[in-house]
């Protein structure tokens, strides 16, 4: 029986290091659900449900381009007046990273960043529609590293800022990977800035 161990052992050595060597990946899509929270205390449930789509391609051996789409929103019902609120959210931009160690890297990025707002209101057959936005850009650096074979954490700080806004705010961003295979994998990942936390679980392939 001892033999018959040993043997298993020997025989999952090699994809036990193949797993561990596999470098992060910077290319990949995913897409799942996401929930924002506002700090508002003239809603009564102020978390608005939704879902998201992003993508990463690598564009040298320290780069990459990204970019993403999220929209949430929530009906709200207050003796016969339904309010809709939608938030949507397009991201572009740039990264960087750098090897610390063969598990952990220094990650940097700079995007432009779209934050919109719509409020749709119905009473007795009529509706008016109110809708808002600000541009900003934003910037980020943290690290990004793999604890185990099968498993990817990051953690960035960042500051965002625009012309729409009368000062800049402080984002923060804690997020993980658990993969199935080289190619697929389960992500979550929760956003803190000024007024809101949002939170996401998607799947991820990655190439």
């Amino acid at each position: 029986m001892r033999k018959t161990f040993l043997a298993a052992v020997l025989v999952a050595m090699p994809f036990a290091a193949s797993a561990a060597d596999l470098p992060m990946s910077y290319t990949f899509v995913e897409a799942g659900y996401t929930q924002v929270k506002l700090d508002d205390d003239f809603l009564d449930d102020p978390s608005l449900d939704g879902g998201y789509i992003r993508g990463s391609v690598a564009i040298a051996e320290s780069a990459y381009v990204f970019g993403s789409w999220a929209q949430a929103s929530k009906t709200y019902r207050y003796d016969g007046l339904k309010l809709k609120v939608t938030l949507d959210q397009p991201e572009a931009g740039i990264g960087y990273h750098m090897p610390f160690t063969d598990r952990l890297d220094f990650i940097a990025d700079l995007a432009y960043v779209r934050l919109g707002v719509k409020a749709k209101a119905s009473l007795d057959g009529a509706s008016a529609t109110e809708s808002d936005h600000v541009n900003v850009g934003r910037v980020s650096a943290g690290v990004r590293g793999k604890p185990s074979a099968r498993t990817e954490l990051w953690l960035k700080a960042g500051y965002f800022d625009g012309s729409d806004l009368d000062e800049g705010k402080f984002v923060g961003t804690f997020g993980g990977q658990v993969s199935f295979t080289q190619t697929w994998g389960l992500v979550g990942e929760v956003q803190v800035y000024d007024g809101a936390t949002q939170a996401s679980v998607g799947v991820r392939a990655s190439f």
